[in-house]
């Protein structure tokens, strides 16, 4: 069995983001760049799958410019066999990565596809199961816990009111959430190991997709300052400040 996962080059979390002067957009300019954490753990899960014997090959995917060569590089160094770049200088919104995504599914044939529940930039949590509606599969999104047998995915998924086990048949599309595993950390002779690996490139435009953009984002604004706290020397003084808040 072949294995997709989907990876997205954004900010590193450990960064505090800054918004541009004049509001147009994020603060890139000298920022580490990192792989999704989300997808950090899709990838982990299909290469524990596969050394589990459960899986012949591990593909990673990302779309973006040439930079994002740099976290494909990294997914080959985690253990990744292969990986593919959608090369596009666009911004890319959520229902046209899962269109380029389902071109390149269609093409690879992988008997299970894995991404990240969401990525850290935008945190629209829409791709996993927009892919799976365009591909016509099951989706098990939300993961914590992914059991294989034969031609079947048993999935322990994290909902509001707890854990929820389904059951779904293969290939199918799985989004993984925070408690599934933890990424293994890339040594240095797997970094070089993986610049020998392939890494094709694939145009955007080629796929036949509109990116789009559905959606326009008209400014981008940091949160307000947090107001400072004052000190209360009693429970009853507490609930007539919140009143006087208006927060109770």
């Amino acid at each position: 069995m072949k294995i997709l996962v989907g990876i997205k080059r954004v900010v590193d979390y450990n960064v505090r983001v800054r918004v541009l002067p004049d509001g147009s957009g994020v603060d890139t300019d000298g920022v580490k760049m990192s792989v999704n954490p989300f997808d950090e753990i899709a990838l982990e899960e299909a290469l524990r799958i596969k050394e589990a014997g459960n899986a012949e090959e591990v593909v990673v995917v990302s779309a973006g410019g040439d930079e994002c060569q740099q976290q494909l590089r990294t997914g080959l160094a985690m253990g990744a066999d292969r990986a593919i770049q959608i090369r596009t200088d666009g911004p890319i919104q959520p229902l046209a990565a899962a269109r380029a995504l389902l071109k390149i599914v269609e093409r690879e044939e992988p008997g299970l596809v894995i991404l990240g529940k969401q990525a850290i930039d935008d945190d629209n949590n829409q791709t996993g199961q927009m892919l799976a509606a365009l591909w016509d599969r099951p989706q098990a999104t939300f993961a914590s816990k992914v059991v294989l047998d034969g031609d079947k995915a048993t999935v322990t998924r994290e909902v509001d009111a707890g854990l929820e086990t389904i059951e779904v048949d293969l290939p199918a599309v799985i989004t993984t959430d925070l408690r599934l595993n933890e990424p293994r950390f890339v040594k240095l002779p797997d970094i070089m190991k993986a610049k020998r690996k392939p890494l094709d490139t694939v145009e955007f435009g080629e796929l036949g997709v509109e990116t789009g953009p559905d959606l326009q984002i008209g400014s981008h604004s940091p949160p307000p300052q947090r107001q400072k706290g004052i000190m209360v020397d009693s429970a009853e003084a507490l609930v007539k400040e919140l009143k006087n808040r208006g927060l109770l």
